[in-house]
Order: structure tokens, then sequence, then C-alpha cells
């Protein structure tokens, strides 16, 4: 019996993943934002192979060459880098940050919002955690975490996760409290389950969707506030490149060599957009009243 049902249950669940495929494929702006995402992706992860230049290397002689000069296809900055070159690590770094800080925030805010939800005991102390936390500014509390820490790509990333796990434990707390209410989890009460079999087995892979969208949503914010702390110098620090920092460098240039400020905001914005759209599109697709269209 316990066989039959775990066959029906791996049935219905590659079922709905088939489903959830199918509906991001019928959407043209979800496949525009998949490109985009997988093009970024492939430059920052082999960009060691495919940057035609060293990021930090130097050339005062080709300083301010414009965008389409031989061998420099966006021009180079005010010591003669590359921009592409070093647009290319610097998504390198930004995917690393916000990819570290949204696991960051993910290890620490679903197990707290899933308490949250389900123990009333300790829902109180949890959810004044998370208002304390909320009082701050998102960018406000990474900046001083990220002062306080010390400046580095490492640090920029765990100041980031903190500072947005507060809306994970929310998002989280939020969805448990509907799926404890829901007759299936009263019926896993009723039959002796305990605390631990229930979170595990049937609240936790049930708000996975929400957890998921929740994340393709947060990586986005977290790139942009690596371009923050690295804009101000608590970030990635130089010369190594990141975003942020191609930003701070070219601003007190930005009338001579416009160029070396607008491809790095272009690529900030380009991949920060294309999360958001994948992130709605995955929403849409996760929607429980999308399904029984």
């Amino acid at each position: 019996m316990a066989v039959a049902e775990a066959v029906t249950a791996g049935a219905a669940l590659r079922s709905n993943r088939s489903k959830v495929v199918r509906r991001i494929l019928r959407n043209p702006l979800a496949i525009t934002g998949l490109v985009v995402l997988g093009i970024a992706v492939i430059l920052a992860v082999f960009a060691p192979w495919l940057a035609p230049h060293d990021p930090t290397q130097t050339h005062l002689d080709q300083a301010f060459a414009p965008p389409g000069t031989v061998g420099h296809l966006l021009g180079t900055d005010d010591l003669g880098r590359d921009v592409l070159t070093r647009i290319m690590y610097g998504l390198r770094a930004s995917l690393h940050v916000g990819l570290l800080a949204v696991a960051t925030s993910l290890v620490i805010g679903v197990p707290l919002g899933l308490m949250a939800g389900y123990f009333r005991a300790i829902d109180a102390l949890i959810s004044r955690f998370t208002d304390l936390v909320l009082a701050f500014p998102f960018l406000i509390l990474a900046v001083g975490l990220a002062a306080i820490r010390g400046a580095s790509l490492g640090n920029a990333a765990i100041a980031i996760g903190i500072a947005q796990i507060p809306g994970v434990i929310r998002i989280v707390r939020s969805e448990t409290l509907r799926l404890k209410s829901l007759d299936f989890v009263a019926a896993a009460i009723v039959e002796g389950a305990g605390d631990a079999w229930v979170l595990g087995r049937h609240i936790l892979p049930n708000a996975a969707s929400v957890i998921i969208v929740q994340a393709t949503v947060a990586i986005p914010a977290a790139i942009l506030g690596e371009a923050v702390l690295s804009f101000l110098g608590l970030g990635i620090q130089p010369p190594a490149p990141s975003l942020g920092t191609m930003l701070s460098d070219a601003q007190q240039f930005a009338s001579r060599a416009p160029w070396a400020a607008v491809m790095p905001g272009l690529a900030i914005m380009l991949l920060t957009l294309a999360f958001n759209i994948v992130g709605d599109s995955l929403r849409d697709a996760l929607d429980p009243k999308a399904s029984r269209r």
C-alpha cells in the first residue's frame, strides 16, 4: 500500500512539474528572461576563458578608447582596462554574491518561518525579531553590517543575506499558517504524526513553490545590494572587478567616457530585470489557479 501511494505521489509530482515547464515555455517573456540569464551565467562561469583581456591589467596608452576600438569591443576605462572583460568578471561577482546571499537568508529564514507559523508559543518571539530587523531599511542594514564586518565579497554576501532574512521569515510563516489549516495536515496530526514529520513531510514540500519564487525575487535585490555596497566601497575591493566599483570609478569621467558607466549599468539592469521576469513567470506557472485553467 505504501509503495503504491509513493508511486502515485511521484507520478503526480512529475505531472505537476511538466505542467509548470509547459506554462513557462509558452510565455515569451519567460523565455527571454531565461535566455538573458543563460548568457549571463555562461559569461560569468567561463569568464577566465572567454574574456579577451586580464580584468586588472592596465594600459594607460589606451585609456578611454571608445566602443568598437580594435581589441576592445565595449571600449576601455580611465586606466585602459577592457570594459567587456571587467563586465564579464563583474557578472561573476554579482551572481556569486546574489546566490550566496539568498542561500544564507533561506538557510536561516525558512526554519524560523516554519517554526513561527507552526508553533504558537514562539511565534511572537520570532515575529518581534522580524519586526525589529524590518524597522531598518534593507540597504541601510546591509551597509551597516558590511561596515562592521569589513569590506569583501564574502562579507557583502553575508550582510545582504542577513538583511533578507525577515522577508523570508514572513513569506514562509504566512504559507505555513495557510497550510497548517488545511485538512491533510489536520489528518496527519490526528493520525499521530509528530511535529517534525508534519513540517518536513507535509508543510515544507507544499511551501517549496513559494520559497522558490521568493528566492528568484531576492536574487536581483541581492545583486543590486552588492552593486550599492561596492559603489560605496564596502563590497568587492579594487582592483577586483565589480559592476558597482565600475560605476563608482566611472562617475568622475562620465562626460568624457560615458560608456564606462553606461555598460555596467546596462548589465545590472538586464540581469536584475531577467531575474524579475523569470520570478514572475515562475510564480504564475506555480499558481494553483493557473493549474485549473
